[in-house]
This record gives structure tokens, C-alpha cells and sequence, in this order.
């Protein structure tokens, strides 16, 4: 069977054809082949690939070592995102990927964001859940000389507390605390990679720009925010049962279109631990 690779828009994405289960299990050239179209298309898109929980954490294993904390299912490496609080006892902290965000900003340790992220949909919402993507690599490359330059220096503090007030703005002590708790991070504007790319560090999580004047901290993200998901460089994922997208979490923002919370959507995540800081 042939596989091709096209592209999905001009910015971030692309539909990759031709790739069913066994070969994901058998071809040991697999692995570098995907993470290269990953460095090249930020996401990637396999439709009606149906894969078993045991086959996504074992492909993931070839793409790097993977997230195995405990995640509301059996099989370890697979972590279940759902609203519904019978399956994800977490579930109240999820409403936060509704909006823009890079995983694994404000870790509990020194861990490094995520290297690359998988879904796939057992379950979707009959309304809404949609997922979008954005490339903060591009939205790099398009800032003007003078806008790197100026950002080159900026060094932004992340924190839980930023990207749950958007959702809940109006905490109750119990649930500030709980936030709170979650060390918050600094981390620079722009994040050189070690392949020499760089990218824009954006999303729910960034709270202020250090020295910055709050006001005009916050308008300066706002504005990089906006730039970098205009609608024409958004990728926009309508989920099918069966779908599985795998993107670049390094360079690449997510969001969640909101669905109801009594929605069946069920998505099995496996999370490719990152292998670089931010720096």
C-alpha cells in the first residue's frame, strides 16, 4: 500500500493515506518517517485508522518515550479525555482546552513540554469538539526583523491560575488554592529549538510579560495570540470515530471547540514526552 502525505492549507497540517494498523506495528522506518512529515506539517492527520489502545501507545513508543501516569484507563500510556467525570475524574480542569494553549507550560517539576501529542476519537460530540491548531513556528517567521528583535529578551511567567480563570473567573478560595498549588513557570517569548527552528511560546497559560507594564503585557500576547490564529492559518479537525491526529505540541497550539458536558466525547490520548526545554 502507498502512502502520501497531503497537504491540508498552507500553514500547519496535512492528511497522511495509506498506513493501517499492521504496518504501524511492523515497519521500523516508520517512526523517522513520521516525525520528519511531523517537522515539516506540525500536525498530521489519519482518518478511519480505528487504532486499538495497544496499537497508539506502541506506534508512540517509536516516535519517543511516552507519558505512562495513570490516566483513567487500563492501558498504560493512554489517558482518556472526556468531560464525563466517570471517566476523567479531572474532568473540571479540561474546559481550559477550549482555549489556545501549548501542553506542558507549567509542569509540577522541570519536565519539558510534551515532544508530540496523539488522539483518537472513540466517541464524538453531536455539537461542537472540533480541534484547531495553529502553528507558532510560522507565527514566528512572520513577525517583522524589528518584532524579533524586540522580543528576543522577553521572558514570560506561565501559570494554571492563568488559563483556569479564563474558564472560571470567579474561583472560589478552594479551587485558587488548588491552583496555586501548581508552581508557575518562566519561560522566553520565543523558544530556540535545538533544530535551530524558532517558535512563539502563546497560549491560556502565559500571565504576564516580566517587567512589563500589566496593560501593555497583556495586549502585546493578546495581539501575538491573534496574529497567529487567524483563521487562515488554523487547521480545524471535525472528528470522526476512528480519527487519529498526532501533531507537533513544541511548535504547534491546540484548542477545543466547546461541546456539551453531558456530550459522549471521548477522545484516548498518548502524550510523546518532550526531550528539550524552552529556552
Amino acid at each position: 500500500m502507498t502512502t502520501t502525505i497531503e497537504p491540508l492549507g498552507s500553514q500547519v497540517g496535512a492528511e497522511v493515506r495509506g498506513l493501517d494498523r499492521e504496518r504501524l506495528l511492523t515497519d521500523d522506518t516508520l517512526g523517522d518517517a513520521v516525525l520528519d512529515a511531523l517537522e515539516t506539517y506540525g500536525v498530521l492527520v489519519f482518518r478511519d485508522l480505528h487504532l486499538d489502545p495497544e496499537t497508539q501507545v506502541a506506534f508512540c513508543r517509536r516516535l519517543g518515550e511516552i507519558d505512562t501516569e495513570p490516566g483513567h484507563h487500563p492501558v498504560p500510556g493512554i489517558y482518556r479525555v472526556s468531560l464525563d467525570t466517570t471517566k476523567n475524574s479531572s474532568a473540571s480542569y479540561l474546559r481550559a482546552t477550549f482555549d489556545w494553549h501549548i501542553d506542558g507550560c507549567t509542569p509540577q517539576d522541570d519536565a519539558y513540554p510534551q515532544k508530540a501529542t496523539m488522539l483518537t476519537a472513540k466517541a464524538v460530540a453531536e455539537r461542537g469538539g472540533e480541534t484547531e491548531f495553529a502553528s507558532t513556528y510560522k507565527a514566528f517567521d512572520t513577525l517583522s526583523d524589528e518584532e524579533k528583535q524586540r522580543f528576543a529578551t522577553l521572558r514570560v511567567v506561565h501559570s494554571l491560575e492563568a488559563s483556569q480563570r479564563l474558564v472560571t473567573p470567579d474561583p472560589s478560595p478552594e479551587q485558587l488554592a488548588a491552583w496555586r498549588r501548581r508552581p508557575s513557570k518562566e519561560h522566553p517569548l520565543i523558544w530556540t529549538h535545538k533544530s535551530g527552528r524558532r517558535s512563539l511560546v502563546l497560549g491560556a497559560s502565559t500571565d504576564h510579560v516580566v517587567g512589563m507594564d500589566p496593560d501593555e503585557s497583556r495586549a502585546l500576547l493578546d495581539d501575538l495570540l491573534r496574529r497567529c490564529t487567524t483563521p487562515e492559518r488554523v487547521y480545524r479537525h471535525e472528528w470522526s470515530v476512528g480519527d487519529t491526529v498526532l501533531w507537533d505540541n513544541r511548535g504547534v497550539i491546540h484548542r477545543a471547540a466547546p461541546y456539551d458536558p453531558d456530550s459522549p466525547r471521548e477522545m484516548l490520548r498518548t502524550t510523546v514526552l518532550g526531550d528539550e526545554p524552552i529556552r
